[in-house]
Order: structure tokens, then C-alpha cells, then sequence
């Protein structure tokens, strides 16, 4: 027994490990309209949530019947084989919580430990039936089926409903509202405060309160049956309180709604979600403490979990403890809520997610219908809609505004309140988590915060994110049922082997969310930085472009190498580089639009040719992306290298590009723009070497020195190069015209040579 012991603090150094990773990501259910809406200082926000938690976390009574016998019959298990479906689960858990953590996904805590339950009780099911001989018309003694098809109907029920229901509330709201919202929410918000402000409360009390340590069945019973009478109260209080607020102080009545609603979720989370965490491992120290009990420990059934779960309040406490810290230093939980906050941005800005070919097909099926929204309302009622809709697509020019403002804020909290308040009275199948992503995307949609320019890349984002839900559900069930097996025939070596591997893809999971955290900063910083004319938006731009052009020039060259060598995992990384520049590309062009929009009149003049530099970024970008694609296929389809010769020319090539980046960077960061005529020799010099290469190549086809596909490849990564070359010049010209046309005042001539300014 003391290597079960040992496996019992196993299980719970696990539960640390998936408090962690389980609060990173379910943090974004709490926190995302807090934040989104920036209603205070992060610290702030932070120390709701945290009291939140904590307050959720004593007054919890554990909730932990669904570890112990709600998935499967614990009576129908001995208990080694108990023993190998919790660290299976926890070992999965970990892996898989951390797994979308890495990639900023917000899933389902509940129902990735419903489906690890589930797969390894069959998995352990199945393996006894076979060991013993027994019929397999036996399995359905072992697994409590209907609670997993009860989270699979859940899922489907939360996307339908919460995204409807949110889109609805959010366009009645604003219709009432609009965005120039402060002069209407004196006048009647505390109407609208107070039903938010009653959904809320009624949220704590039934899904918060239920099942706690200090509320009685009988409490439960007269909240749940009292309804009406506690609605009704609540809603006069809380009206009398806002009217106070709004006619004696200058309090914005929606902060306190905003903040309240942050507490209650936070609340619910930890009276409710703290079983995903701690439920598996404390109901292996119950089954630890049961079959020590027992005359036979390893062949004890478990009949002990078909109780009801004791309160461990020192645990309990601990594990409160752990989820509050993490809530302040967890960077995965930060990526999380970014991802939520930024589908749901109302403006324009750096997205995350590319375009599919589902996503593209969606939106074009949302504008088709766009014609029969026509046909069904009235031009009247169409011009009052847009006009009470109006500053729903403004420009965005001060990079520390919130994403959204507090009254999507609000209605994302009462609505997911009222649904998840709805469905717990009725014990429908709702997942929190589905419910506060799927509202938080209803109202940003019905708040035109998906336009034309953003649509197939948030929508891209919302199917990625649902689609990430059922994969939640398939792995748990299909790798914990692995780890079970794996386990059942391999005992403490194979758990001593797979914690090794856990180990060694966290340390792994860990290094890669940094090098995309890196990544996305980079991406943002350029984004994001502030702007404060069109001449600093100018010379802000050409360190990102110079840095532009070196990666893309950099991708070539690796491409060329990776060629030669027939080396495809090289090339694929490559190609993974190639993809990052051309996003980085249209972060740059992003930048340069931001630019163009706070121009003053008095300087769209000649001179500036924001077009062609965004031209001419564009261009590099394809053709860089180009050849890089070029390479890898040709590998890919199995072809030969190219000839020596081919290969020779195409670095020379390359080398000659290369001292023209070296030049147009140093032209870029030191301003240094009277160098051009000199920038333009060489490029006419590389234009000659290029000249002669091609040259050369049709010598070489015309003698049969060379194949039909390697000639195909070389005059393609010719031309591409070429292309490169001209855009470079394009770019350089235009950057330097646009610099020059504007009038350099003495506050604009520091960092820009004397005689540069005394040019102009």
C-alpha cells in the first residue's frame, strides 16, 4: 500500500499542476468583460475576481460526486484499478488544459474531465471484461453514459442559444442606448442597472450558493421555489441604490454592474468548477482511506465513493490559494482572455487568427442575406437602426481605449447570468464556459463589431475556438483511455514514464507559448504604437519595414539552401518564416493606413505615396512567400536538386540582393535618403548580374544541361528575385518622397541628418 500511498500525493501534485493550467484558462469566463472594457486598473480587477474566488472557494461543500461516481460505478471497481482511472485522468487533464492554454483557446474544464472519466473507466472496463472472460453485454454496469451525452447536447445547446440570446439583448440595448450612451443612462439607467444588477444577484444565489457548505437543502429549496418574490425584491433594491448613485453622485453606475458581475462569475467558477481541479485526486485519497479499512486493500470494490463526498476545508483553502495567485502571475491565463477579448474588439487591429475556407464561406452567406434584410424592413426603419448604430465602426486613434465599452460589458454579464441562472433551474446542460464566449460573440456581433475588413478572420477565430471544444471532448476521452491502458499492463513503470512525458511537453508547451508570445508582442508593438502625426507614423514605419525586408530576404536565402540539400523539414520551417512576414506585411500596412487616416488636410499633398509603399510591401512579401513555396513543392513532389551551376547562380543572385537590402536599410534608419542615386546603381548592377544568369539558363536548356522542371524552378525564383529587387527600389523611392514632402518642423529635425534637413 505505500505505493499507492505515493500515488495519492502523485495525484495531488498533479491537481496543483491542473489548478494552474485549469485557472488559465478559466479565468477568461470572469475576467473577459472586466477587461475587455478596461472598468478599472488590472489590479483591480484582479482583486474582485481573486475575492471571488476565495469567497466561492470557502463557501464550496466540494461538489466532488461527478469524480467519484458520476461518470462511472465505482461499486463495479477494486480499487488498483480505481487507482489507474484518476492518474490517468490527472496525467491527460494537465497535458490537455496546457495544450490549449499554449494556444490561447478558452475550452471546458468540465467537460474535459467528464470525457478523461469516461475514457479511462471504459478503457479499465473493457480491460476487465476481456481478463476475466465475461460478457460485454456487462459494460453498461460499469459507465454512466448519459451524463457524457448530456455534456455533448450542452455544447450544442450553449452555441445556439447564448449566441442568439446575446446578439438580441445587446441590439435592443444599444437601439435603447447607443454608443453616445452617457446622457440616456442618466436618464433611465437605473432601470436598465437594476435588471442586470437582478440577474446577477440571482445568479450568485442559484448557481454560486447551490450546493454550498452554508446554505441548507432547505435555503436551496426556498430560493429555487421563491423566485418571483426574490427577482421582485431585488429589483426594487437595486433601483432605489442606482437612482441614489446616479441623482447624488458621479458615479458611472455601470462600473459597479461591470465589477459585481466579475464577482459572481468568479464566485460560481470556484463553488462549482473546483471539482474539475481537486475532485479526482481527493476521491483517490477517499479510496485510499477505504481500502486501508479493508481486509484485502488491492481487491476492495469502491463502494465507500457511492457516499456522498466530505468536506476538506484545509484543501479546499489551498486550492483557493493556488488559483488566486496564478490569477495574478499566469501568463497562459492572459493570452486566454486576449484571445476572447480581441474577437470581440469593436474596432480594427492586429488579428490573430487567419482566414479559412469555411469562415470565407460563412460571411459570404451573412452578406447574401443582407439583400433579403432589405426586402423584409422598410427604408425608414432601416435609416433609424443605422442611425441609432452610429460610432459603431469609428476609427480607434488612442491605442490605450478599451475594446469595447461597459454597456456591451454589462449585457455580456446579465445575459450570461440570466441563461446559466435559466438552465440550472431547470438542470439543462449548460456549460459556463460556452455560455460566456458564445454571449461575449453575439453582442459583439450585434454591435457591428465585426465589419467587412475583420468578419473572416473573427469568425475563423469563433469556429477554431468551437471547434477546439469538441476536440476537448474526443482527445480526453481517446488519450486518457491510452494513458489507462497503458498503465493497467505496465503498472508504476509506465506511470513513472508517462509523468516523464508530461514533464518533458510542459517544459516543451512552455518554450513554444513564449516563442508565440514574442511573436504576437512584435506584431502588436508595431500595431499598436503611438502615433502622434503622419511624420512620426512615417519615421516610426522604417525600422519595421528595414526589418521587413531582411526577414523576407532572409527566407529566400534559406529556401535556396534547403533546396540544395533536399531538405524538407528545413524548407517547411521555412515556410512556417515565410507565413510569419507576410502577416508581419500586413501589420506594417496596417500601421501606414492608421497614418494616413490622422493626416491633416493641409498635408495630403503631392509627395506622399503611402499607395506605393503598401504596394510595394505587399509585392515582397508575395514574392519572398513565393519562392519559399516554390522550393518546398518541388521537394515535396520528390524532384531533383538543381544542378551545381543553377544552384551557383541563384546565391550570386541572392549575394547581389543582399548588399541591396544592406543599402536601403541604411538608407531607412539613418534617413539618410540623398543616398538614393547611389542605391540606384546597384540595383541597376544586380539587374545586369540577373540578366546574365537568365542568360545562361536558356544556354543551359538549349544544350539539355538542364531538366525541364529545375529550369521551370530556376527562371521562377529568377523572376520572384527580380521582383524582390524592383519592389526594394519601389519602396526606398516612395519612402523618400513621402519623407520629404512634409514640411520638417525644429521639434521633427531631431534624429535626422543635417543634410537632409537642409534639403528640405
Amino acid at each position: 500500500m505505500e505505493l499507492y500511498f505515493i500515488i495519492v500525493i502523485v495525484l495531488f501534485l498533479l491537481a496543483a499542476s491542473d489548478l494552474i493550467v485549469g485557472v488559465s484558462n478559466d479565468a477568461v469566463n470572469f475576467l473577459n468583460s472586466a477587461v475587455g472594457s478596461k472598468v478599472a486598473p488590472r489590479h483591480i480587477i484582479l482583486i474582485i475576481a481573486s475575492l471571488g474566488v476565495f469567497v466561492g472557494t470557502v463557501f464550496s461543500s466540494g461538489l466532488m460526486e461527478v469524480a467519484r461516481k458520476g461518470i462511472f460505478n465505482p461499486d463495479m471497481f477494486l480499487f488498483q484499478e480505481v487507482m489507474i482511472i484518476f492518474i490517468a485522468v490527472m496525467i491527460t487533464d494537465v497535458l490537455l488544459l496546457d495544450l490549449f492554454n499554449t494556444f490561447g483557446l478558452p475550452t471546458s474544464t468540465t467537460v474535459s474531465i467528464v470525457f478523461e472519466l469516461l475514457g479511462a473507466a471504459v478503457a479499465v472496463s473493457i480491460l476487465k471484461l476481456i481478463e476475466s472472460g465475461s460478457d460485454f453485454a456487462g459494460f453498461v454496469d460499469y459507465i454512466n453514459s448519459s451524463k457524457a451525452l448530456a455534456i455533448i447536447s450542452g455544447i450544442l445547446l450553449s452555441i445556439a442559444v447564448a449566441l442568439a440570446v446575446g446578439a438580441l439583448i445587446q441590439f435592443i440595448t444599444r437601439l435603447i442606448f447607443t454608443f453616445d450612451f452617457k446622457s440616456r443612462i442618466k436618464r433611465y439607467g437605473a432601470i436598465w442597472g437594476s435588471a442586470a444588477l437582478t440577474a446577477i444577484t440571482y445568479f450568485i444565489l442559484v448557481k454560486g450558493a447551490k450546493g454550498t457548505a452554508f446554505l441548507s437543502p432547505e435555503a436551496v429549496k426556498f430560493i429555487l421555489g421563491n423566485t418571483t418574490i426574490i427577482l421582485g425584491g431585488s429589483l426594487v433594491f437595486w433601483f432605489v441604490v442606482l437612482q441614489i448613485l446616479l441623482l447624488t453622485t458621479k458615479i458611472d453606475i455601470l462600473k459597479p454592474i461591470v465589477l459585481i458581475g466579475t464577482f459572481a462569475l468568479a464566485l460560481a467558477f470556484a463553488a462549482n468548477d473546483l471539482v474539475n481541479f481537486i475532485g479526482v485526486p481527493l476521491a483517490g485519497m477517499s479510496s485510499y482511506i477505504y481500502a486501508t479499512e479493508s481486509t484485502d486493500p488491492l481487491n476492495a470494490l469502491m463502494v465507500g465513493l457511492t457516499e456522498p463526498a466530505q468536506s476538506h476545508t484545509l484543501i479546499l483553502l489551498a486550492a483557493g490559494a493556488i488559483m488566486v495567485v496564478t490569477l495574478w502571475v499566469s501568463k497562459k491565463a492572459r493570452t486566454v482572455t486576449k484571445t476572447e477579448v480581441d474577437l470581440g474588439r469593436q474596432f480594427e487591429g492586429f488579428e490573430r487568427f487567419e482566414s479559412s475556407v469555411f469562415a470565407r464561406s460563412i460571411v459570404r452567406m451573412i452578406l447574401s442575406m443582407g439583400s433579403v434584410y432589405q426586402n423584409i424592413f422598410p427604408s425608414k426603419i432601416r435609416a433609424y437602426i443605422n442611425k441609432r448604430f452610429e460610432g459603431a465602426r469609428a476609427v480607434v486613434k488612442d491605442t490605450s481605449a478599451p475594446n469595447f465599452d461597459l454597456l456591451r460589458a454589462s449585457v455580456n454579464l446579465m445575459v450570461a447570468s440570466i441563461l446559466i441562472s435559466f438552465a440550472t433551474s431547470l438542470k439543462l446542460p449548460l456549460s459556463t464556459t460556452y455560455v460566456t464566449f458564445m454571449v461575449a460573440m453575439g453582442t459583439s456581433l450585434a454591435d457591428r463589431a465585426w465589419g467587412r475588413e475583420s468578419a473572416v478572420y473573427r469568425v475563423n477565430g469563433v469556429i477554431t475556438v468551437i471547434a477546439g471544444w469538441f476536440f476537448t471532448a474526443f482527445t480526453a476521452f481517446t488519450v486518457t483511455a491510452i494513458f489507462a491502458t497503458i498503465i493497467f499492463y505496465g503498472g508504476i513503470v509506465a506511470i513513472v514514464c508517462l509523468l516523464a512525458v508530461a514533464a518533458y511537453f510542459l517544459i516543451k508547451t512552455h518554450i513554444l507559448h513564449k516563442e508565440r508570445s514574442v511573436d504576437e508582442e512584435e506584431m502588436e508593438q508595431i500595431y499598436y504604437q503611438t502615433i502622434q502625426n503622419g511624420f512620426d507614423g512615417t519615421v516610426n514605419s522604417f525600422e519595421a519595414i528595414d526589418d521587413f525586408i531582411r526577414s523576407s530576404v532572409s527566407c529566400v536565402r534559406d529556401a535556396l539552401d534547403g533546396l540544395y540539400r533536399e531538405d524538407r523539414l528545413s524548407l517547411k520551417q521555412t515556410r512556417k518564416k515565410a507565413k510569419k512576414i507576410n502577416k508581419k506585411a500586413r501589420v506594417i500596412t496596417g500601421n501606414i493606413f492608421k497614418t494616413v487616416q490622422i493626416l491633416e488636410d493641409k498635408e495630403l499633398k503631392k509627395g506622399k505615396k503611402f499607395g506605393k509603399v503598401i504596394n510595394s510591401i505587399n509585392e515582397i512579401a508575395i514574392n519572398s512567400r513565393s519562392i519559399v513555396q516554390n522550393c518546398y513543392d518541388h521537394i515535396d513532389n520528390n524532384h531533383s536538386r538543381p544542378y551545381q551551376d543553377e544552384y551557383d547562380s541563384l546565391v550570386k543572385m541572392y549575394d547581389f540582393l543582399n548588399v541591396e537590402v544592406e543599402e536601403a536599410s541604411q538608407i531607412l534608419l539613418n534617413k539618410d535618403f540623398i543616398s538614393v542615386d547611389d542605391f540606384k546603381e546597384t540595383v541597376a548592377k544586380f539587374r545586369d548580374v540577373a540578366d546574365s544568369f537568365d542568360l545562361s539558363q536558356v544556354s543551359r536548356i538549349k544544350n539539355s544541361d538542364s531538366s525541364a522542371r529545375n529550369s521551370l524552378l530556376y527562371l521562377r525564383i529568377s523572376s520572384d528575385t527580380e521582383n524582390i529587387s524592383h519592389h526594394i527600389l519601389n519602396l526606398v523611392t516612395a519612402l523618400k518622397s513621402t519623407f520629404e514632402s512634409f514640411a520638417v518642423q525644429p521639434a521633427l529635425k531631431e534624429g535626422v541628418p543635417n543634410k537632409e534637413v537642409e534639403k528640405n
